[in-house]
C-alpha cells in the first residue's frame, strides 16, 4: 500500500516538479492549495495541473480571513517589523499554512507532509517548527534538503525540462529575472536578478499589487480607518470583515504606490538576503494604528510594547508562533490593546502616507494640560521639585566622580 502524504501545493514551477517526483517514488499524494488571497494566481489552473499530474486528491483551503483576524491583525498590534522594515507577510502566513496541512494529513490518513521549501531559506524553518510544534510525529519531506534530488535537479533548466518531458505546463522560464511569493498581506520577490544589489530593486519588479509611486495620481487620496481595541474595523465609514479591509487597503493603497520596499535582511539560517517586498494595505494599517495608540496607550506600556515588538518580529519571521513564548505574548497583546479605539483620516500620495486627523473617545490627550498658553490645569512650579527628585543620584555621583 502506498504511502501517503500531503504537499503543500503552489502550482509553481518547484511544487509540480515536486508532485510529480513524489508519485515517481510510490507516494500517494494530497494536493494542498491553502489560499491565502493569492492575487495573480488562477485557481482553475491549479487544480487541473494537480490533476493531470496525478494527485490523489487537491483540495482549495480559503484562510483569508483568518490569516487577516487570528495571524496578521495580532502582529500588526504588536506594530512588529522584522529588522525595523519588514511586516513579516510571508512569515506570518506559513504556520497557518502548516496548520492547515496537518489537519487535511489527519483527514486523508498521511503520515507524511511535503513542501517546496529549500534548505537555504526561512521557509523550511516556519513549516517544520509549526509542524513539529502541532503533531511532534510527522515526517518532513523536504525535496530540497535531499541530495537525490538535487542531483537530479540542480537547477531552473533541469525543472523545466522534467515538466516538458511530463507535459507539465508551468509558467516559468530558465530567464525569469526573480521569483515571487505572494498573499492577501503582500508580495515578496527575491533571487535572479535580484541578487546583484547594484540592480534597482523597485524598477526591476513588475509589481503584483502596486504602481510604482513615480506612476501613481498627481492628487492625494483621502481614507479614513476605524479601529476597536486594536483590530481595524471599518474603511471609509464602511463596516468590513478582516480580510475585506486588507483587500480594500491594498487597492487603496496600490493604486497610490504605498507600501514598497526594498532590503537586505538577516535570514534565521545565518546568510543575508536580498528581497523586494509590497504590503500596501498592511503598510497603511501600521501607520493607522500607531496613531490611535499614541492618543489612547499609556505610556509606560506602549514603551514596554515596543521594547518587546523586535522579540515578537523575530519569533515570527525565524518560525517559532507556536511557543509558549509567543503564546504569553499574544496574551498580552490583547490585554494591551484594549483601549486602542478610534477613527484615523490619512491622504496618499505616491507612496507617502499623510497624517490628516485622529480622535478616540478614549484619548488621554488633554488640550487644557498640553496647551503652551496659559492654563491652571498644569502647575509648573511642581517640576522644580519633580527634577531635584530626579536628578538626586546624578547629583552626588558627580560630587564623588567628577567628569570632565
Amino acid at each position: 500500500m502506498a504511502k501517503k502524504c500531503v504537499l503543500a501545493y503552489s502550482g509553481g514551477l518547484d511544487t509540480s516538479v515536486i508532485l510529480g517526483w513524489l508519485l515517481d517514488k510510490g507516494y500517494e499524494v494530497h494536493a494542498v492549495y491553502v489560499d491565502l488571497g493569492q492575487p495573480c494566481e488562477d485557481r482553475d489552473v491549479i487544480r487541473k495541473k494537480a490533476e493531470n499530474i496525478g494527485a490523489a486528491s487537491i483540495r482549495f483551503i480559503d484562510v483569508k480571513e483568518e490569516l487577516c483576524r487570528d495571524f496578521a491583525f495580532p502582529i500588526l498590534q504588536w506594530q512588529a517589523k522584522y529588522e525595523g522594515v519588514y511586516l513579516l507577510g510571508t512569515s506570518i502566513a506559513r504556520p497557518l499554512i502548516s496548520k492547515k496541512m496537518l489537519e487535511v494529513a489527519k483527514e486523508v490518513g498521511a503520515t507524511a507532509y511535503a513542501h517546496g521549501a529549500t534548505g537555504k531559506g526561512n521557509d523550511q524553518c516556519r513549516f517544520q517548527l509549526a509542524a513539529e510544534a502541532l503533531r511532534p510525529d510527522i515526517e518532513m519531506i523536504v525535496p530540497w534538503r535531499m541530495e537525490e534530488f538535487r542531483k537530479q535537479f540542480p537547477g531552473r533548466t533541469e525543472l523545466i525540462q522534467y515538466c516538458e518531458k511530463n507535459n507539465i505546463p508551468v509558467k516559468a522560464s530558465v530567464s525569469k529575472p526573480y521569483s515571487s511569493d505572494e498573499n492577501c498581506l503582500h508580495i515578496s520577490y527575491e533571487a535572479g536578478k535580484l541578487e546583484a544589489l547594484d540592480v534597482n530593486g523597485l524598477e526591476l519588479v513588475d509589481f503584483g499589487m502596486c504602481v510604482k509611486p513615480q506612476a501613481a495620481p498627481d492628487e492625494e487620496e483621502e481614507v479614513t480607518i476605524e479601529f476597536q481595541s486594536g483590530v481595524p474595523v471599518a474603511v471609509n465609514n464602511q463596516r468590513m470583515s478582516a480580510y475585506e479591509v486588507v483587500a480594500a487597503l491594498n487597492k487603496i493603497g496600490g493604486r497610490n504606490g504605498v507600501g514598497v520596499i526594498d532590503m537586505v535582511e538577516n535570514r534565521f539560517v545565518g546568510m543575508k538576503s536580498r528581497g523586494v517586498y509590497e504590503a500596501p494595505g498592511m503598510t497603511i494599517l501600521y501607520d493607522a494604528h500607531r496613531y490611535v495608540e499614541q492618543l489612547t496607550m499609556e505610556r509606560e506600556l506602549m514603551h514596554l510594547r515596543d521594547r518587546l515588538a523586535p522579540e515578537v518580529a523575530e519569533l515570527v519571521y525565524y518560525g517559532f508562533w507556536y511557543s509558549a513564548k509567543m503564546d504569553a505574548l499574544l496574551a498580552f497583546i490583547k490585554e494591551a490593546q484594549k483601549t486602542v479605539s478610534g477613527i484615523v483620516s490619512l491622504k496618499l500620495y505616491k507612496g507617502n502616507i499623510i497624517l490628516n486627523s485622529r480622535s478616540s473617545a478614549n484619548s488621554l490627550y488633554d488640550e487644557g494640560i498640553a496647551t503652551m498658553e496659559g492654563s491652571d490645569a498644569y502647575n509648573q512650579d511642581d517640576a522644580t521639585g519633580f527634577l531635584r527628585i530626579q536628578g538626586l543620584p546624578y547629583r552626588v555621583a558627580g560630587k564623588v566622580h567628577p567628569r570632565n
